[in-house]
């Protein structure tokens, strides 16, 4: 149980006393810390002693005399220096059982991590974890948590999860609750499974527990063409999308009325689905589930705005193609043949069909450099940074220097809308 130390911050504590990069830290005064949550708790002290691995498989004494919670500057490849809790459940509309056989390791691992949860807002089904788990949120306070609810009618989340205990969780939110944990939640929601009375009994017992439940996020089911032996499951029409975009308005009116927070927020592929309006960017209480694709697209509208009213006295830059999901393209679209009508710029947005996952899928954050290669040849194209991750790879294994190598033209990359405009117009 080490933490392999991927980077030591220039002019930190750590670089002072010669730790470097590629080194493991095995101990922090003689206890084996299990991740970056005991480190900062061990570390916060005057003084440290810490244990150093270095690269030849030698160790020695590292001391460190610093002001209580003064950072270390270490940098770790993983925030847990353990295993990763993964998860016990079998969920009938699992996004990784529907992958690509083949691919790198990392897109099959299935955390279930409350760690991962409270330092980073990876969901967590709290189906997998012990007494001591508890115990331990519980004594260093993890709050806010994120909680995959799906549905919270035990039968109906044993049944989707595959999973006898999965009919606990209201039980074992009440031991975070009583404790002053909060918690956000999400549901998946399928069809058939968990929509209808099933969806409103779960938002009526989630709704009931606010604030120690903050916010409630219903995301459809999503399925690829890779699902042959898994169960079989439906994905939602434009009618039933619709259904639940009005059962759903209903329910936010009542708790911004009674609360003055929308509360429970929809995916917005519900809405574009639905061919429906997004709510009011007000509705969405400053984005808390934006990492889970809640208001992705009113964010990158309302940034859109505030940023073009800044560069009125900009011109165009060179003609740009911008790869985007079908789902995505119908409302991003006026936005650029406005941008070209106010500028004269020839830019576009252009929908690539993801042909790698097929099924349903339509969104942005799910394109693989082997489609967009397939679909744009432009002389300029600007990539949208979710559709790579922190080691620059697409999801088809494509790094990005392989698509440079294979794009005829320029490519650049941008991160949300702002620094979309900046490359689309020059001063």
């Amino acid at each position: 149980m080490v933490g392999l130390i991927s980077g030591v911050r220039k002019n930190s504590l750590a670089a002072d006393a010669g730790i470097k990069a590629g080194e493991k830290l095995c101990s922090v005064d003689g206890v084996q810390v299990k991740d970056i949550i005991e480190l900062s708790f061990y570390t916060s002290d005057y003084e440290v002693d810490l244990e150093i691995e270095a690269t030849d498989g030698t160790r020695r004494q590292v001391h460190i005399e610093k002001y209580p919670d003064e950072d270390l500057g270490l940098e770790f490849d993983s925030a847990v220096f353990d295993r990763v809790a993964t998860c016990y459940n079998n969920c009938v509309f699992c996004f990784v059982d529907q992958m690509i056989p083949g691919m790198r390791p990392g897109l099959y691992v299935r955390d279930d991590d409350y760690r991962l949860s409270f330092l980073y807002g990876n969901f967590i089904t709290l189906t997998n974890m012990k007494d001591e788990d508890f115990e331990r949120i519980i004594r260093t306070h993890l709050t806010p948590l994120y909680v995959s609810v799906h549905a919270t009618d035990p039968q109906v989340r044993c049944q989707m999860m595959h999973n006898r205990f999965a009919g606990q969780l209201m039980e074992r939110l009440q031991l975070l609750f009583d404790a002053g944990i909060q918690v956000h939640t999400q549901i998946v929601c399928c069809p058939g499974y968990n929509d209808g009375e099933i969806l409103a009994k779960s938002f009526h017992d989630l709704y009931a527990q606010y604030p120690n439940v903050l916010t409630m996020a219903v995301v459809p089911v999503g399925t690829t063409k890779h699902r042959e032996h898994l169960t079989q499951l439906a994905t939602f029409t434009k009618k039933q999308a619709a259904e639940v975009v009005e059962q759903v308005t209903a329910w936010q009116e009542r708790c911004r009325k009674e609360t003055g927070k929308t509360f429970i927020y929809l995916g917005d592929e519900f809405y574009l689905l639905a061919e429906k309006p997004f709510p009011p960017t007000e509705w969405y209480d400053g984005f808390p589930q934006l990492e889970n694709g809640i208001g992705l697209t009113a964010n990158f509208m309302l940034e859109w705005d505030e940023a073009l009213a800044q560069m009125q006295s900009f011109h165009p830059a060179e003609p740009a193609v911008i790869p985007v999901g079908e789902g995505a393209y119908r409302v991003l679209e006026p936005l650029m043949a406005k941008l070209n009508s106010q500028f004269g710029s020839e830019h576009r947005f252009v929908p690539v069909p993801n042909s790698f996952f097929g099924g349903k899928v339509n969104v942005t954050g799910l394109l693989t450099g082997s489609d967009i290669l397939a679909n744009v040849q432009e002389k300029k194209i600007i990539l949208p940074d979710v559709v790579l991750n922190n080691d620059k790879l697409f999801l088809d294994d494509m790094s990005l220097a392989q698509f440079k190598e294979r794009y005829p033209g320029k490519v650049e990359i941008a991160k949300g809308a702002k620094e979309l405009l900046h490359l689309l117009l020059e001063r």
